[in-house]
Formats: C-alpha cells, sequence, structure tokens
C-alpha cells in the first residue's frame, strides 16, 4: 500500500503557527505532526509515502518522503489533490467524537458535521450541519483507502463536478453515496486522534500527541 499525506493547505485559522510554514511541519513536544504521520504510517506497514505541497512547500525540502506539488493549492481543496495520485472505497471515522469536541468548543454542535450510518456500516451522509447529537455517529477523521475500482469510480465522480467553484471532500463524499454500488465502507478508527484548526487546538490536543508518541515510541524500541 502506498500513503499519501495532503498538506497543500494554508491552515489560516493556525493564524501566525503556520504564517512560515504548513500546519503539519508545526512543533508540538519536539516533533511536527508530519513525523507522527509518517511513524503511524510506518506502523501500519505503509513504506511508500508521498506529501502534497502546497503553501511554503520550499519548507518540505529535505524531508524523506516524495513530494507531489499542487500549483493550485490556494483555489482548491483535498479533493483536488487526491485526485491527483493514482491508486471499493473505505472512510475512517472517530465514534468516540464527542468528548474531544466538547473541549474544543461550548457547543459541539456547532462544529460538528452529520454522520450517519447505514444498518450494513456503509456511509448515509455526512457534512451537514446537525441539528441534534443524534445525526452525529461519528466525525470524519480525514482518513480515506481507495481500490482500483473506487479510484476510478472517484474519478468518473470527480469529471461530472463544475469546473469552477471551490469542492469540498465531505460534498464529495455525499455525491459517492448516490453513485457507488458498493456503498463507502465506514470504519470506526480507535484512538488517540486530534483534529488540529485552531490555536487553541495546540493545547487541547497534547494529550493526544502523548499518546500517541508513547505508542510510537514503544512500536520503534520493538522493531529494534
Amino acid at each position: 500500500m502506498r500513503g499519501v499525506i495532503l498538506a497543500a493547505g494554508r491552515g489560516s485559522r493556525m493564524g501566525p503557527h503556520t504564517a512560515d510554514r504548513p500546519k503539519c511541519l508545526m512543533e508540538i513536544n519536539g516533533a511536527s505532526l508530519l513525523e507522527r504521520q509518517l511513524a503511524a504510517l510506518r506502523h501500519a506497514a505503509i513504506t511508500e509515502a508521498a506529501v502534497v505541497t502546497g503553501w511554503r512547500a520550499e519548507r518540505f525540502v529535505g524531508k524523506p518522503v516524495r513530494l507531489l506539488h499542487n500549483p493550485r493549492w490556494d483555489s482548491s481543496t483535498m479533493v483536488d489533490s487526491v485526485a491527483r495520485e493514482p491508486d471499493p472505497i473505505v472512510i475512517g471515522y472517530d465514534p468516540d467524537w464527542l468528548p474531544l469536541w466538547s473541549r474544543r468548543f461550548d457547543d459541539p454542535l456547532t462544529d460538528a458535521e452529520t454522520f450517519r450510518l447505514r444498518g450494513d456500516g456503509t456511509l448515509a451522509q455526512i457534512g451537514a450541519r446537525p441539528r441534534s447529537l443524534e445525526e452525529i455517529e461519528g466525525q470524519y477523521v480525514g482518513l480515506l483507502k481507495f481500490e482500483p475500482d473506487g479510484w476510478e469510480t472517484l474519478r468518473t465522480v470527480l469529471a461530472g463536478l463544475p469546473a469552477q467553484g471551490r469542492r469540498n471532500t465531505t460534498a464529495l463524499l455525499n455525491r459517492l453515496i448516490d453513485r457507488v454500488p458498493f456503498g463507502l465502507r465506514a470504519v470506526p478508527i480507535p484512538g488517540p486522534w486530534h483534529e488540529f484548526d485552531t490555536p487553541s487546538d495546540l493545547q487541547v490536543g497534547r494529550t493526544a500527541l502523548d499518546e500517541l508518541d508513547k505508542e510510537l515510541s514503544a512500536d520503534k524500541d520493538e522493531r529494534r
């Protein structure tokens, strides 16, 4: 398997923390988010990884990964970046999302998105503004897996999208829900994980990073 890390965006909600670097190169507790992502991929036996760059792409020079530059990073989104990398469809989600969102926001519903599952474990809805917690069975963690036939379906759906305007990943997933006979398989992802969107997440997310660092360190010791 090959891994792709999408790191083209500006990360503007991080304010000064991303003024001179992409969000994944911010260092927290002595290590960058990118280092942790690469270690997690290695832990999953993914030995070939690529990073899609955009904002401050020069900061990735010398990193031990293949670089794929998206020159339209400021006018495109993750959907466009994914479409550039040739590789049924699996989406990762966190079923225990509420405690995390409750630490991040006074009212979790102000930021969370709908995430509904069918009885067979495939995705039924994603990305709308929820009216109640009952409409949220988890939160998408930004992780997708495509097998070859799933990738071909993605390319077909992308070809039918308007050429102008911004396109977001959750809107694309909703289109796929209605267009794939095999469904979008939703897989719960065990923690720890954290979404880093705003400066306050740098503090709230330290617990998750500490736990992840311990797991990755233990795995490294076992491999020696």
